[in-house]
């Protein structure tokens, strides 16, 4: 996951939430069911507009880690103004840095895959300036770091362009080592392109 994602207008935005989310929103109230949380909705950009391809009650993985990688603001009283209906009391701010979030994943994920694994390098990765590391599926047994499902680890890096974030989080994800580890290494690629056009 990137963010921001280069091209994702203004325009869009407003589409987003005013054809798509808000009028959801809406009706929910109307209905008498008014929604307060986490409504995650993932969009495919198209020639004909927005497109929704899924809407989750919860936030996104991989694209969460990277989010909450932009946010200033503390995300623990944003979550209590959900559940207290003071939301609109609180200015959620973000930083204007892009991050990224790579998932280090098992091999075979996500059909089959085995687990048990110990995972090296860590700390090594979170030495690189702005690079925070994401647990998914690890577990700590016998004082050793093991791989415990199919989503292992999510390597984050923040940066003043996203090619500077996505080269800290791929230097990170190369200090890292398990056992049959494999990660995507395209991700933002469509990105820079689309940005060296520009």
């Amino acid at each position: 996951a990137i963010t921001p994602v280069p091209g994702f207008s203004g325009e869009m935005q407003q589409e987003a939430s005013g054809k798509i989310v808000g009028p959801i929103m809406r009706e929910l109230a109307r209905m008498g069911t008014p929604f307060a949380g986490c409504l995650f909705p993932g969009f495919k950009i198209t020639s004909e507009g927005l497109k929704v391809l899924e809407f989750n009650a919860r936030f996104g993985d991989p694209e969460f880690p990277a989010c909450v990688r932009r946010m200033k603001t503390d995300l623990y009283p944003i979550m209590n103004a959900c559940i207290d209906g003071t939301l609109s009391e609180h200015k959620v701010e973000w930083d204007e840095c892009y991050a990224v979030s790579i998932v280090l994943a098992s091999g075979g994920y996500p059909i089959r895959y085995e687990t048990g694994f110990p995972i090296s390098g860590i700390e090594k990765a979170e030495k690189i300036p702005g690079v925070v590391i994401f647990h998914s599926g690890t577990i700590l047994t016998d004082g050793i770091l093991r791989t415990a499902g199919g989503r292992v680890l999510q390597v984050t890096a923040t940066g003043h362009t996203l090619r500077n974030a996505l080269q800290s989080a791929y230097r990170a994800v190369w200090c890292i080592y398990f056992n049959k580890m494999h990660f995507r290494n395209d991700i933002g690629v469509k990105a820079l392109l689309e940005e060296s056009k520009i």
